[in-house]
């Protein structure tokens, strides 16, 4: 089984990428924010130690996380974002990890790992390659405000947050333009899978 860690800017299209290698290759996805949502629910094992730092004040009427309480607080102070990145990225590498064994039991021949932090949260160890997913700043930004209905602010604190380009291009070994059609980003996959 191959494991590919696909990551990017939020913004650079990832997930169309990742439903065409579903689609076509039959490759399993596993969203690392999504695996991180489900241990940070009420009762999963990131609950506890979020609340405990960032207080009863990130929480809804029904005691869940208010994901956009806690993103205004981490997204506005590096600080904070490196406490929650330390409370939640463990437990999600532990449930990759057994995402992994179960997917190689199913014999599964393309797995997928995505993540905005691949890089910073090493996932580099666990994975065969690293694609950087990557568009133009213009691009970016749009996808953000129309797709997101983000403004400008939070669209900056959110770049901001992330590493810069050259940064994923020194760590990734393949780099996929997705700043066009997306025609041509799929020949540069098909292209790559065929490469491996």
């Amino acid at each position: 089984m191959k494991i590919i860690g696909i990551t990017g800017g939020v913004g650079a299209g990832k997930t169309e990428i990742l439903e065409y290698l579903n689609n076509k290759y039959g490759a399993s996805i596993c969203h690392t924010d999504k695996v991180a949502k489900k241990l940070q629910k009420k009762g999963g094992v990131c609950y506890g130690a979020i609340v405990e730092h960032f207080g009863k004040s990130i929480l809804n009427d029904k005691e869940e996380l208010d994901r956009e309480r806690l993103s205004d607080i981490v997204f506005s102070n590096q600080s904070e974002l490196e406490v929650l990145n330390r409370i939640v990225h463990p437990a999600v590498k532990d449930e990759v990890d057994r995402l992994i064994s179960m997917e190689k039991r199913k014999n599964t021949n393309l797995f997928i790992i995505e993540s905005a932090i691949l890089i910073e949260a090493n996932y580099g160890s666990i994975c065969d390659e690293l694609w950087y997913i990557y568009v133009d700043d213009e691009t970016r930004r749009k996808r953000l405000f129309y797709s997101r209905g983000y403004d400008t602010k939070k669209i900056d604190e959110i770049i901001a947050a992330q590493l810069p380009k050259d940064q994923f291009l020194r760590n990734c070994d393949r780099a996929i333009d997705n700043s066009g059609d997306f025609s041509e980003t799929m020949l540069q996959l098909d292209q790559i899978i065929k490469d491996l």
